[in-house]
């Protein structure tokens, strides 16, 4: 275990924003979450369990102790004719633990692949795209009460999952550590092709012949051609989660808006994509000091140089208000802004 003062975290945050921890902790497992709050020094102060920092936006110093668990290894730990049980540890990144899952051939997150963060951060987002979130794959995880401080394991259930949420970003937020986490993947062929912008690869192709391995490719092909490079451009991914709208208002935006761009949930609801209502705004690719919108997806604000956490606020308030002036509907940020 590492425990350093006053650190910088700006490569810790894929926004790139300088911010400094008051104490940052680098644990090698994570049992020694319970050694390192069980100190006199570090009880009464608050903790951060930080990933890759992908979906977070610093707006100033943290006062606490900043811990990044750095644990690695996937393995299968059950299996049946059916389905492979696949257990990653929380600091294994994301898309190797796809990468390794495509591999195999097993199914079931492939169109997960590319998302950047590591496993122990997905609960805690329940990480989604093209159709697919990380529930429909999920089984348990282990990790560490903070207050109880014990070992305490969850099942899909009990991590309440939402649309990019759960447990652990309302009751259990920053008082919880994710140890490790297990899957349950098919190795039958099956996908989940059903997404607008599979389509023409789909028509190309008989379903027999679709590869595991293509259907990845595809997946970071469309993400690559929308979502900016973090190591070149600092940014969060999507920044608003893509709002619901009821029959009622879904009905008064057709009439106003013809091309009106929609996802039916179900006999109630239908998703808007945020992208699609800020770009309406005139808000794509659009500057202000040193933050913008990325030129290709108008969900994406990005840091265009040396902006704060605070300009990068301010900037994502304008969008929210500009939406609600237009559309009457209020965004709701995905990014953990702190």
């Amino acid at each position: 275990m590492i425990v350093k003062e006053n650190f910088s975290l700006k490569k810790f945050n894929t926004f790139k924003v300088e911010v400094n921890a008051r104490f940052y902790a680098e644990l090698e497992s994570a049992e020694q979450i319970l050694e390192l709050t069980s100190q006199k020094e570090f009880q009464k102060l608050p903790v951060l369990i930080l990933g890759e920092g992908s979906n977070i936006l610093f707006t100033k110093n943290y006062n606490g102790i900043v811990v990044r668990l750095i644990s690695k290894g996937i393995k299968v730990v059950d299996e049946n004719a059916e389905f492979v049980f696949v257990n990653a540890q929380a600091g294994e990144s994301w898309d190797d633990l796809v990468t390794y899952c495509v591999d195999k051939e097993y199914y079931g997150i492939e169109n997960l692949s590319l998302i950047p963060g590591t496993v122990g951060a997905a609960p805690i987002q329940n990480i989604g795209a093209y159709g697919v979130e990380l529930k429909d794959a999920f089984v348990s995880l282990e990790g560490y009460d903070l207050d109880k401080q014990r070992k305490v394991c969850f099942s899909n259930n009990q991590c309440a999952f939402g649309y990019r949420n759960s447990i652990f970003k309302n009751a259990l937020k920053n008082k919880f550590l994710i140890a490790n986490v297990t899957l349950k993947l098919k190795k039958e062929k099956s996908f989940n092709l059903n997404y607008r912008a599979f389509q023409e690869f789909v028509q190309k192709k008989k379903s027999t012949e679709i590869t595991i391995k293509e259907v990845s490719d595809l997946v970071k092909r469309i993400r690559m051609s929308k979502l900016p490079d973090p190591s070149k451009l600092g940014n969060a991914g999507s920044f608003f989660k893509n709002p619901e709208v009821d029959n009622k208002k879904f009905s008064e935006l057709k009439k106003y808006f013809s091309d009106l761009v929609f996802f039916k949930v179900d006999e109630h609801s239908y998703k808007i994509p945020a992208g699609w209502l800020i770009e309406k705004c005139g808000f794509k690719g659009k500057k202000s000091g040193n933050v913008g919108t990325y030129n290709k997806q108008a969900l994406v604000i990005v840091n265009l140089g040396s902006a704060d956490g605070i300009e990068i606020v301010n900037f994502a308030e304008q969008i929210i208000q500009a939406v609600h002036t237009k559309f009457g509907i209020k965004l709701t940020p995905e990014v953990n802004i702190i």
